[in-house]
């Protein structure tokens, strides 16, 4: 169905591409210089504006005046937000003031679709997203996975790949991403989707019981065994054994395993003959099996059995573009659930505040947050005041009344939506004796970095650098975009840079082994 978009974007290359984009996905679009032509416009072609694409730094009226107008008007149309700020701050003002979506430059068509896709389905009103029903059958299709992030499309589209053949899968990734999920999205988009799907959390069988579990047993085969067990193996012939946390499982069985996955048979414990099985097989692991495989806890052999299709997916830290979508998705499969006779919407000061949070947890633990705050909702709104959990493991996160948040500020001057706390520049400074080079406390990073080494030399090109990469990622909090940005070097060189280092991103400060 073809839909009516407005582009506000005082950058005419900018208005040109994103026009091109929107008019392949098959919609109309409409140009605008800056805020207030565009309220013009939008004033002049009354209701038929479906979704709204705003640049937020616009002469005469920038996007945040425009986000004001249009509040002041009544006006619901969604609006999608372009930045050239990927930093978690530009996100939460974004959120606040009232943005559907946001888009960090410059756009890709495939991210522009989505944004537009779901902003057309909020704005009708009709459309349902398709994970607001968890399926009760465990039948779990790509179509039910909701993503906006660039990052989290990639995963998917290597998942549909390795789907379309039995390639022995490795999902990586930390708990709670949603490595069952995909799992389930391969097996139904796989020919074996009418096909037993098993699961088995390799880390939450006593070590004693695993084999016979995976592999079954006969009647009379240990002291114990009075019934015949099948194991999981037969229970997924024809289909797929999906094998939680791997990375668990004791040596001698992963012996077993290794049979199992060379040879297509296992070995049923007091049976006399191996029994052929025909399963297709996918682990998932929040370790580094590699690191692992160095530690001897991990058959080297076994691992380039299982590793022949890795998939990492990403944390939910790294992909803030997911949470907008996610949070709408719960929020309607929850209360739905709850059979609430209202619709419930969620304030963009929660939506600020969800986006804020690193969601240590990831998908599960921003599931379970969103649930709790449906079920002890009274309104049709969820606010801030709902989610008291999540404020105070922020930083500077303050619960202020109803109306919203600040940030660890009081009396009558603080602000009742979040801003993002000061965070202080880093200074070049020449101390009269340097820090020890194997020191690296929090104060270095925030106060100084030093420009002579204990010796009283000039220090090393090398090391300053790798001191400022540091900071840097400290400091926009692992954006690889701005962070690459400010430091005036390519994403790819500072990847480069990274590995040279030895940096983690998730850990900065850490001095490389």
């Amino acid at each position: 169905m073809t839909s009516h978009i407005l582009v506000i974007d005082d950058d005419p290359v900018q208005r040109r591409l994103l026009t091109n984009m929107i008019e392949r996905l098959g919609h109309v679009a409409h140009v605008a210089d800056n805020g207030r032509s565009g309220l013009e416009l939008l004033g002049r072609k009354g209701g038929i504006i479906n979704v709204i694409l705003l640049d937020l730094l616009m002469p005469e009226m920038n996007g945040h005046g425009f986000l004001e107008a249009l509040a002041e008007r009544g006006v619901d149309t969604p609006v999608i937000v372009q930045t050239g700020q990927g930093g978690i701050e530009t996100v939460v003002q974004a959120m606040q003031a009232g943005a559907f979506d946001f888009l960090v430059k410059p756009v890709s068509p495939e991210r522009l679709s989505i944004a537009i896709g779901n902003a057309l389905k909020m704005a009708s009103r009709d459309g349902k997203v398709k994970t607001a029903r968890r399926p009760r059958g465990g039948a779990v299709g790509f179509d039910d996975i909701v993503s906006a992030s660039p990052a989290m499309i990639r995963v998917l589209d290597l998942a549909r790949r390795g789907a379309q053949s039995n390639i022995p899968i490795v999902l990586e990734g930390e708990s709670g991403v949603g490595k069952e999920m995909v799992a389930r999205a391969i097996q139904a988009a796989s020919d074996r989707a009418n096909k037993p799907f098993v699961t088995v959390n390799c880390g939450a069988i006593p070590h004693n019981l695993v084999e016979s579990i995976l592999f079954g047993h006969e009647k009379g085969a240990f002291t114990g065994a009075t019934e015949k067990h099948s194991g999981k193996f037969v229970d997924a012939d024809g289909g797929t054994l999906f094998l939680d946390e791997i990375g668990d499982l004791p040596l001698e069985v992963q012996v077993k395993l290794l049979r199992a996955v060379q040879q297509g048979e296992i070995e049923t414990i007091g049976a006399r003959q191996p029994k052929k099985v025909d399963v297709r097989l996918i682990s998932a692991t929040n370790k580094d099996l590699i690191n692992e495989v160095r530690e001897g806890r991990f058959r080297e052999d076994l691992y380039y059995r299982l590793n022949v299709f890795p998939i990492t997916i990403p944390a939910l830290r790294r992909r803030k573009e997911d949470i907008p979508v996610l949070v709408r998705a719960f929020v309607e499969r929850f209360a739905a659930e709850q059979r609430l006779d209202r619709r419930l919407s969620v304030s963009s000061g929660a939506m600020a505040l969800l986006t804020a949070f690193d969601w240590p947890g990831n998908i599960r633990q921003l599931e379970n947050a969103i649930f709790r705050a449906v079920v002890l909702t009274e309104g049709n709104e969820l606010t801030v005041k709902d989610f008291p959990q999540i404020a105070t493991q922020i930083p500077g996160y303050v619960v202020a009344d109803r109306s919203g948040i600040s940030w660890g500020e009081t009396g009558p001057e603080r602000r009742a939506l979040a801003e993002p706390a000061p965070v202080p520049r880093p200074e070049i400074a020449v101390p009269a004796k340097a820090l020890p080079r194997d020191h690296v406390p929090e104060a270095r990073f925030e106060n100084a970095i030093a420009s002579i080494d204990e010796g009283g030399n000039v220090r090393k090109l090398a090391e300053v650098e790798e001191e400022l990469i540091r900071f840097a990622l400290k400091f926009y909090r692992g954006q690889m975009s701005q962070v690459a940005r400010k430091l005036g070097i390519g994403r790819s060189t500072l990847y480069r840079k990274l590995k040279d280092y030895g940096i983690d991103p998730d850990n900065p400060l850490r001095e490389a082994a």
